[in-house]
């Protein structure tokens, strides 16, 4: 009798096991994982953790980060953005072009930003009204973006030396640099628009059930137009601080792959690729532990072609645990 017990307690103690896991991990989300690698990596090249090299990580990540914060609210209603870094680099083909007018080069921020939002809006359109599958519809921008940012430029780098704006991109605040300063504001913009506001208990509700929402009285095609309006204006000022930071853009090199650095940070993060789960400082950590994990691997002297390899796999490993959580 004693070992029918025994038996039938078991399956419910696996279950029980592993509610817990999973609590805890949606609680402490990758921080955990954040702070080994830091670890793994001082242990390994012995100077990661330095206020130097720290601050570098920061940079690095700042630009992902943007884009991510993007792409967050675009996927806690189910879609995806796939166009973000075409975006990015036509945001910062047109902002390094007008920087050169005279007298009114700061403008090129104006210019960039504008640039991002249309993109964004034009996607969001086109989901949001004809409504076709975000999957598509970004796929096909990503192409025709990029097509449009080398066009721009007459398929060349356009640089400036004496760029109005370079500031955003080389200079500190009270030795933070201002790449992190804007990133951090756009995070803590975010999550205000998630947590405060009724706007983003709609993009939550979209994300949950797009037709439920629909029929409580929810306008959702224009939270789609909002979140991925979102997206590009983000995605503009990516270009704009990428641009501030080199002093030069290119159509075809600049923002290639940054969508799917972008995505793993948000999937890392714990926003659920189906919608209506995540948060934004969630985010934050995933697109640190891609900047983390990019200079770690530098340090300790891993080859580039290696370095596509690891960053591949994490985004699988990414998707995995994403699949992990929902059950």
């Amino acid at each position: 009798m004693s070992n029918i017990t025994n038996n039938a307690q078991a399956p419910q103690s696996r279950v029980a096991l592993q509610a817990r896991i999973q609590s805890t991990m949606r609680t402490l989300g990758m921080l955990p994982v954040l702070v080994l690698l830091c670890i793994g990596f001082q242990l390994l090249s012995g100077r990661f953790i330095s206020t130097s090299n720290l601050s570098i990580v920061m940079q690095q990540a700042s630009i992902n980060t943007v884009l991510a914060a993007g792409m967050t609210f675009v996927i806690l209603t189910g879609g995806i953005d796939l166009s973000v870094g075409s975006a990015l680099a036509m945001a910062a083909m047109l902002s390094l072009i007008v920087s050169m007018v005279p007298d009114f080069g700061m403008l090129g921020i104006i210019a960039g930003l504008g640039c991002g939002l249309a993109c964004g809006l034009f996607n969001g359109g086109l989901i949001s009204t004809l409504k076709l599958p975000p999957f598509i519809v970004t796929l096909g921008t990503l192409t025709a973006f990029r097509g449009m940012a080398r066009l721009l430029g007459n398929d060349k780098t356009v640089f400036n030396a004496d760029l109005p704006f370079a500031a955003i991109g080389n200079q500190s605040l009270f030795g933070i640099p201002w790449l992190v300063l804007i990133a951090l504001a756009v995070i803590v913009v975010s999550w205000i628009i998630l947590s405060k506001t009724v706007l983003g208990t709609w993009i939550y509700a979209v994300g949950g059930n797009e037709e439920a929402a629909r029929l409580t009285g929810i306008k959702t095609w224009k939270v789609l137009l909002f979140v991925y309006g979102a997206s590009g204006l983000l995605a503009g000022l990516g270009g704009v601080m990428s641009g501030a930071r080199l002093y030069a853009a290119n159509g075809l090199q600049l923002g290639q792959a940054y969508e799917l650095d972008a995505i793993a940070a948000v999937i890392l993060g714990g926003t659920s690729f189906v919608g209506g789960i995540g948060s934004i400082w969630g985010t934050l950590v995933g697109a640190l532990i891609i900047a983390v994990l990019s200079n770690g691997l530098i340090l300790v002297g891993v080859s580039d072609i290696w370095q596509y390899i690891i960053k591949g796999l994490v985004i699988i490993g990414a998707v995995a645990l994403d699949r992990y959580r929902a059950n």
